[in-house]
């Protein structure tokens, strides 16, 4: 069934050029497992990161920063191809203002997808500010679109497939799967 979008968010997706994930709570469900040896596990979703690809396909660049040090993280930035990784430290703002100028982006061209108030400098600050449906009330108040699936859960795949959409992208890079 196809979703009704607001016509603004649309025209906000249109401009990214660059789009910054969160991990925990958004890559993933914010769960965290811990095994035998106290080492932390993460689950991530194989239809995001395939969104992610796509994003990457369509020319749009990706980053990831969180709060959070993980080696979990740095394998799977790998992976996926994600070009920017930054982890550790609350203050995720410094980290998203350099790499915006180095960039030589505008803010307007950015897209970021939190759920915490940890995210919310940079929420406050990006062209298409983005909360998954479980995000902290004072993420929700200050984003300009939710997902329908949560994080670890499709949320940033259906992000993904929304900018793709908003840019005119989505059926080209579909073709390819269509043959």
């Amino acid at each position: 069934m196809a979703q009704a979008y607001d016509m603004d968010n649309v025209a906000r997706a249109a401009n990214v050029r660059l789009m910054i994930f969160d991990v925990d709570g958004v890559l993933t469900d914010g769960s965290l497992h811990y095994g035998a040896d106290g080492e932390a596990l993460k689950t991530f979703n194989v239809q995001d990161g395939l969104g992610i690809k796509l994003l990457q396909e369509g020319g749009i660049r990706t980053a990831i920063i969180s709060a959070r040090r993980s080696p979990q993280v740095t394998a799977r930035a790998k992976d996926l191809g994600i070009e920017f990784v930054h982890q550790g430290g609350h203050d995720k703002l410094t980290p998203f203002n350099a790499l915006v100028a180095q960039l030589g982006l505008s803010n307007e061209q950015v897209g970021f997808i939190g759920d915490d108030i940890v995210d919310l400098p940079i929420l406050s600050r990006v062209g298409f500010a983005v909360g998954v449906p479980n995000a902290r009330p004072e993420v929700m108040t200050r984003v300009h679109h939710v997902t329908q699936n949560g994080g670890g859960r499709g949320a940033v795949r259906e992000l993904c497939e929304f900018v793709l959409r908003a840019q005119g992208l989505y059926d080209n890079i579909m073709a390819q799967f269509l043959v």
